[in-house]
């Protein structure tokens, strides 16, 4: 009997040592996972892979006399009240130069609502050559009830795409847009709720 007393008191810490190791290897597979969304946003941003673009503070200093055509999509994520378009649905410009699109959102509700933009480019392979300058999806963004912006997005076609192997053979890129609903931002909520105030000075309720 007292065997069994001695067996089953080892067999206990064997037991919580066990129990401490599972845990241990949870939380660090979920911190790994934590850390992997970060890393492959940054990847993609580096290389272009999944067609993800990348950015440039300035225009191309080289500009050719190849052309290419730019075709702009969009859509919302599921529940997104807004609407959502681009202005025009294609422009043809040279490989180099710089580029004009604007897309127009709308909130058709009676409260604000705010949003924020992911993208990419297809085919796939041209997503490092799709450089943004600047864009409306670098931000998030709010809408007041009823308002409609024009929301623009600058941008190049690197002309290191006529050396891919692949890439130079594409004869049109699709940027892509999807807007999703996002909390509302700090410092956005208290002046957007009882009532806003119009240019005219005159107080539209919202309630």
């Amino acid at each position: 009997m007292s065997e069994e007393i001695a067996d089953q008191g080892k067999a206990a810490p064997s037991h919580r040592k066990t129990v401490l190791q599972l845990v241990g290897v949870v939380v660090t597979m979920g911190a790994l996972a934590w850390a992997a969304v970060p890393f492959y946003d940054w990847f993609c941003r580096v290389t272009g892979f999944g067609g993800t673009t990348t950015t440039a503070e300035a225009g191309s200093d080289v500009i050719l006399d190849q052309t290419i055509l730019i075709k702009f999509d969009a859509s919302l994520e599921r529940d997104m009240p807004w609407t959502f378009k681009p202005v025009e649905h294609e422009v043809e410009i040279r490989i180099g130069e710089t580029g004009l699109a604007f897309y127009e959102a709308h909130n058709p509700t009676d409260v604000p609502i705010a949003g924020s933009a992911s993208y990419n480019v297809a085919p796939f392979n041209a997503g490092a050559y799709f450089t943004k300058i600047d864009c409306f999806c670098f931000e998030e963004q709010v809408l007041m009830p009823g308002e409609t912006v024009m929301m623009p997005v600058t941008f190049f076609v690197d002309p290191e795409l006529v050396e891919d192997e692949e890439a130079k053979f594409n004869s049109h890129i699709t940027l892509s847009y999807t807007f999703y609903q996002i909390d509302m931002p700090e410092g956005a909520e208290p002046q957007t709720q009882a009532s806003l105030t119009d240019e005219a000075g005159e107080t539209q309720s919202y309630n």
